[in-house]
């Protein structure tokens, strides 16, 4: 008895359990969930049911006409399953069951169930076909049936550069008719309708039946018919469509046309491996070029930046002083123009380089080159120790700037103070040694004699309250001859002259003593009163001259503090002018009660004191002098406290800018970080987040902008010291350079996993669980593992190094796997582990770092183009010969490919050479390092 139930059976697209078939059917289910269901109401549309009817029907017979069958009506001829299994037989190329041949409707069943079974056996799963609606004669599912059919055994085996079905077979003709005018092929329906496409994939291949320059696009029925009319008779393409089927629609159905244009493909297919074989070496050849270019950019870009280091370095390290402050000056202005313009852009090339020679590293490794090793000198290394040794002559270089500044600045103001003081030192000098040297006392008067000798006294107490200025002006000289000043030999013989001076009026007063004492016993005392008035008037008079000499002071200050102490230095001296004028008053009421005494009495005086020089109106002037420079004073200062005060609002105002600014870099370079080591998300996800968040970096440079801006007034105002910050312009700029290193190197690295995951077919999936176990086992978080870390790493993937090679435990996950490998006590072995530790770690730095582990997992779970390939690639243009000819290249290549390959072939020295031949066996090889190219 027949079983209705399993013969009437749905069903569903998508991969069997019952197996693979030939080329294998789990492939057909990806590409049937991709593609669209059999959409029933979609072949309401007459016309597209009437091209399918059309194109199903020639397919179909195409392959049954080997078998000296065919069909007329589809959807009525296929209703007893016979000629529907020997369709099956034909484009499989395999026996089915034998079919029954009685003329009930259970034998038609059973028939086309087997059929269907054989269908299902090769990895298709029907939707909704049962055996009883192609029994039936039920066009729409007839026809669904023969568009699974022909997908399967048509449709699904091509592919182009890795994609299969419909997008394979979309990038064929796109490739095929790309160098042709008005075609431009993007789908399987309008794309069509003007014919051009058809014309141009013949020409393409077979250009002496087709006069594609004389076709028109406005004539599209021309144009179909000549290319339909072509394929039957010279490819052996049955005519599946009519001209006008294509062109009365406004959209024609993309099944008929993926069969017509399917059946294109299968005829050229054999011209396919040539070019498969071309592209390859182009792929292979156009790799090589990249990466000599690469070579070179970095080994020019290298060679300028450290060329650019060895000139500057010797003018950091240039410590000769200048002799004046304006000279100093420029020297710094130099300095900043260099901080300012010329180094930011070296910042930004010395970066560029280093993410140059990580992405060109990354792309050798990736296309199974050897690593690039820059010439002698110019690796990243001598380039960082060559940066390293710039910062060490520039830190050091702007301290002595400023130091320099500062003593060039206060022995101006010791010299200034110098030249003062020796020059009221020389004018009251002047003349006194003639005042000591005369010998008047023998012939005066015994009154006279006393005169002379209170005179002396006088000038003995006069020239001891200038013996503290000869000291100050010896202390001067010492510190300016101590502080290196240029004009030390000019202040040393000026000292020397006063010293020199000093001890002679010593020694003539010691003398001029002596003699008016030993006449002193033969004279008459002398009036008290201009005795007592020559005494007070002395030191008063010295008191006035050194006010005048204080007030006439030039004095430098760097705090609000230094200028509120001279103020109020001031201060507490004007409280003591009230004192020094009644003292004035009373020095003068001496003078004039010696007058009123020697009026009243009939002395005739000589008309000045005896006993002294100072007369009345010099302490009125004096005095006078006095009472205009206070006010002078008081002004000076007070310019210098508003000077001091807006320096105070430089500081505050460059401190309150510089606490936001460094903390916020601060906690971008940890935030940095944190990112680094977590990287969730997709890599282009993170690639995002990372330009996002390098754009935001990048948008806070006016905030910088801004506290350059104010260092500048604070260093035009020479302000060398800031209390109210831990923070310098030079610990900004610094911590901003090494942030956006940071954040480019991070970017760099991202990219280039994305290059490794492209180029090596690494799913999303497994990158993220590269991730976790890095992540995982770098316990520090810094980005690297140690020998010990990196182990444990490779057994939680489930990398055994037993047999020298890789495998994973069937289904098992990776925690199960994980538990099994620490119960069973598994570890690498230790041979196996040091030849994975040379390869992730070159260097011997006792180090993997992220990217070095991802290259190695990519290594060794995909496969990469080598050099065996590229030999086959070769031997297929050749024509399976041992030599290639330059014809040959220059017919199958592209041009400057043609001719690279040229240029580098050796002569072929086998014993089939031929005159010209090439040895493209040994060039292959050379390409990926297995010998000199």
């Amino acid at each position: 008895m027949v079983d209705y139930h399993a013969a009437n059976q749905s069903y569903q697209y998508g991969p069997s359990s019952a197996g693979n078939g030939a080329g294998g059917g789990g492939s057909m289910g990806d590409y049937m969930a991709q593609e669209d269901d059999w959409d029933r109401d979609l072949l309401l549309d007459p016309a597209w049911e009437k091209q399918q009817r059309k194109t199903f029907t020639a397919w179909c017979n195409s392959h049954l006409r080997k078998a000296g069958t065919q069909i007329e009506n589809i959807d009525e001829d296929f209703r007893d399953g016979l000629k529907l299994m020997l369709l099956l037989e034909v484009i499989s190329g395999e026996r089915l069951p034998k079919p029954e041949r009685g003329k009930m409707r259970v034998h038609k069943i059973n028939n086309v169930n087997k059929a269907l079974d054989f269908i299902a056996s090769k990895g298709v799963k029907l939707v909704s076909i049962g055996a009883e609606e192609i029994v039936d004669g039920n066009a729409k599912m007839t026809l669904g049936m023969i568009w699974t059919i022909i997908l399967r055994f048509a449709i699904q085996d091509i592919s182009v550069e890795e994609t299969s079905a419909k997008e394979g077979l979309l990038l064929w003709c796109q490739r095929k008719t790309a160098p042709y005018k008005n075609v431009n092929v993007q789908n399987f329906h309008i794309s069509w309708k003007d014919g051009l496409a058809f014309n141009a994939l013949i020409h393409r291949h077979r250009p002496e039946l087709i006069e594609y320059d004389k076709l028109r696009k406005d004539d599209p029925v021309t144009n179909l018919n000549n290319a339909f009319e072509v394929a039957e008779k010279y490819l052996d393409i049955p005519k599946m469509l009519d001209a006008e089927d294509i062109v009365n629609t406004a959209r024609p159905d993309e099944k008929a046309i993926m069969t017509y244009v399917s059946s294109f493909y299968h005829a050229f297919s054999g011209a396919q491996k040539a070019e498969t074989a071309a592209n390859r070496i182009c792929k292979v050849l156009a790799v090589n070029q990249e990466n000599e270019h690469l070579m070179e950019d970095y080994e020019k870009l290298a060679s300028d930046l450290l060329e650019w280091i060895r000139r500057t370095i010797p003018w950091l390290e240039d410590r000769v002083p200048q002799k004046t402050i304006q000279e100093m000056q420029q020297k710094l202005e130099d300095f900043r123009d260099y901080r300012r313009v010329h180094k930011p852009p070296k910042v930004q090339e010395k970066c560029q380089l280093e993410i140059n020679f990580n992405t060109l590293q990354t792309k050798l490794r990736l296309s199974n080159r050897p690593a690039f090793m820059p010439s002698e000198g110019k690796m990243v290394s001598d380039i960082n120790n060559g940066w390293q040794h710039l910062e060490q002559a520039e830190k050091g270089y702007e301290e002595w700037l400023l130091n320099e500044i500062r003593r060039l600045e206060r022995l101006d103001h010791l010299a200034e103070k110098f030249r003062q003081k020796a020059s009221i030192h020389e004018a009251w000098t002047d003349g006194k040694e003639a005042m000591l040297k005369h010998r008047d006392y023998e012939t005066a008067t015994l009154s006279d004699i006393k005169a002379l000798i209170r005179k002396h006294e006088a000038f003995e107490s006069d020239l001891a309250a200038h013996q503290d200025r000869v000291e100050q002006i010896a202390a001067i000289a010492q510190e300016l001859n101590e502080l290196d000043y240029y004009d030390s030999h000019n202040v040393n013989t000026r000292c020397q002259k006063i010293c020199d001076q000093w001890d002679a009026l010593g020694s003539l007063t010691h003398s001029r003593r002596e003699a008016l004492e030993k006449t002193e016993k033969q004279l008459e005392a002398i009036d008290q009163l201009h005795l007592e008035y020559a005494k007070r008037a002395a030191p008063f008079n010295n008191w006035m001259e050194s006010a005048m000499e204080d007030l006439q002071d030039m004095f430098i200050v760097h705090t609000i503090e230094e200028i509120e102490g001279l103020i109020s230095a001031h201060d507490q001296f004007k409280s003591t002018l009230p004192d020094a004028d009644r003292e004035r008053e009373a020095i003068l009421a001496i003078h004039k009660e010696a007058q009123r005494i020697a009026e009243s009495n009939h002395i005739k005086l000589s008309g000045s004191n005896p006993y002294t020089t100072v007369t009345p109106q010099i302490i009125n002037s004096k005095w006078e002098k006095v009472q205009q420079l206070v006010p002078k004073r008081d002004h000076a200062l007070l310019e210098e406290q508003s000077k001091q005060q807006s320096n105070e609002h430089l500081r505050r105002q460059f401190a309150s800018q510089a606490n936001v600014v460094g903390p916020w870099i601060q906690t971008k370079m940890e935030e940095i970080g944190r990112i680094s080591i977590e990287m969730n998300g997709t890599l282009e996800d993170q690639l995002s987040h990372l330009k996002q968040y390098e754009r935001s970096i990048v948008d806070y440079k006016p905030n910088l902008d801004l506290l350059e801006q104010q260092h500048q007034l604070i260093q035009e105002a020479l302000i060398f010291d800031n209390k109210h910050t831990n923070y310098t312009m030079e610990h900004i700029r610094v911590g901003w350079e090494q942030l956006l290193t940071t954040i480019a190197r991070t970017i760099n690295e991202v990219e280039n996993q994305i290059l490794t995951r492209d180029a090596k077919g690494i799913s999303q999936e497994q990158m993220q669980e590269f991730r976790a176990s890095f992540n995982h086992f770098d316990k520090d978080h810094g980005g690297a593992l140690g020998p010990e870390e990196f182990k444990a790493c490779l057994i939680s993937l489930g990398y055994d190094v037993e047999n020298d090679r890789q495998k994973q435990t069937g289904s098992m996950d990776s925690d199960d796997f994980r538990a099994l490998l620490i119960s069973t006590g598994y570890s690498l072995g230790d041979a196996e582990f040091n030849r994975i530790m040379s390869l992730v770690d070159p260097n011997h730095s006792g180090l993997v770092t992220f990217q070095a582990f991802i290259d190695f997992m990519s290594r060794e779970t995909t496969d990469t183009d080598t050099a065996d390939q590229v030999i086959a690639s070769f031997k297929v243009l050749a024509g399976d010969k041992n030599f290639i000819t330059a014809e040959e290249l220059r017919r199958e290549l592209p041009p400057d490919q043609a001719e690279y390959c040229i240029a580098r072939m050796a002569p072929y020295q086998g014993p089939d050479a031929v005159p010209g031949a090439l040895d493209y066996k040994s060039f292959s090889t050379a390409l990926y390092g297995e010998s000199d190219l």
